[in-house]
């Protein structure tokens, strides 16, 4: 039977799924036939396809009879104690949602990102890295403060995310005046001394530009890798080509590149109008040689639902928009799996085990 299965590819692995060891707890009963398929996340964009293609390989045996699959998913490290870096205690995977310049809407898509990755069935936690201007409590509409169990902080939690900002620390209108150190003690802190329980992704907000935050990710936690977001027109893909640099220059790896705000779809006549120009984004993630991940629309409920904590993957979660960015989403769980599939291949065995 295993032989029937090897017919059936990941196409992100380029391995098929037996030589990746996906089938498990295979049982034979007469005409019947029962195995598991266990995936590298539950975010898989072809786990439909897996689970049709290898129902239809065993089926073809002779005396079977009936085939039943479950499938699940166990999220590996994309990156561990190679880098010489510690790992976030309770969390497997940190992405970083970055942006070269602000208004781009790298929060609204750092939010939905999050939501979508744990809409699909991962374990999820965010952390507002833009601490001068903290809005992801606005977004989830969460209105808080962080408490501790005696020995690390407690996460909020809103949308199945478990949620850390500096919005919970101050007042609304108080401003933050902090020097380098300051920020990259904070930071920190929400790295380590946050009792993260058992995630799959923790996704990082980072402020705009090319700053202090990012030089702290980079030196302190082992990254699986960064999102980048931008606008279709020049002037965005100019800054965005500047972000992407300082990603490959801290040595952290760009999983794809998101273009927000692509075009304006009328919402009484469905008419598009490509505002902010066309193609901008797709055309350079292909310059950079990184996976374009989608185009989000510019449309008016992402606004809205943002504005009231209700992001529209949560408000309209079968709208275009929110199928756009939960297509994303999977996207980037594919790339964070390859990448998790690339370290496991240069280790040695000894390592791994």
């Amino acid at each position: 039977m295993l032989d029937a299965l090897r017919v059936v590819r990941d196409p992100d692995l380029h391995k098929d799924i037996v030589a990746l060891g996906f089938v498990k707890d295979v049982r034979i009963d007469g005409g019947r036939v029962s195995f598991t398929i266990q995936l590298t996340t539950p975010a898989c964009p072809v786990k439909d396809l897996l689970r049709d293609q290898a129902r239809a390989a065993v089926s073809q045996l002779p005396g079977v009879t009936d085939v039943a699959i479950e499938m699940t998913a166990s999220v590996r490290a994309a990156v561990g104690l190679e880098t010489g870096k510690q790992p976030i205690p309770g969390v497997k995977n940190v992405i970083a949602v970055g942006a070269g310049k602000g208004g781009v809407g790298k929060t609204t898509v750092s939010v939905n990102l999050a939501i979508a990755l744990a809409k699909l069935g991962s374990r999820v936690g965010i952390i507002d890295g833009d601490v001068y201007g903290p809005n992801v409590p606005i977004m989830l509409g969460i209105q808080t403060q962080l408490g501790t169990d005696g020995e690390k902080i407690v996460p909020a939690e809103k949308y199945g995310l478990r949620v850390v900002s500096m919005g919970f620390l101050t007042n609304d209108d108080a401003p933050v005046i902090w020097r380098g150190p300051m920020l990259h003690g904070v930071i920190n802190q929400f790295f380590r001394d946050v009792r993260w329980d058992d995630l799959d992704y923790l996704v990082i907000d980072m402020p705009p530009g090319t700053g202090d935050v990012a030089l702290s990710l980079s030196q302190n936690v082992p990254v699986a890798g960064a999102v980048v977001v931008t606008t279709p027109q020049t002037v965005s893909i100019s800054d965005t080509r500047r972000a992407v640099k300082m990603y490959e220059k801290l040595k952290v790896p760009v999983l794809g590149v998101i273009e927000n705000m692509s075009h304006f779809v009328c919402r009484s006549c469905g008419h598009e109008a490509d505002i902010f120009g066309k193609g901008g984004g797709e055309k350079f993630a292909e310059q950079m040689s990184a996976p374009f991940l989608g185009r989000i629309p510019l449309y008016e409920p992402i606004r809205i639902g943002g504005d009231a904590g209700t992001p529209i993957v949560v408000s309209e979660p079968d709208s275009p928009p929110a199928r756009a960015f939960i297509t994303a989403a999977e996207q980037v769980a594919a790339q964070v799996s390859i990448a998790s599939f690339s370290r496991l291949k240069t280790i040695p065995l000894m390592q791994v085990q």
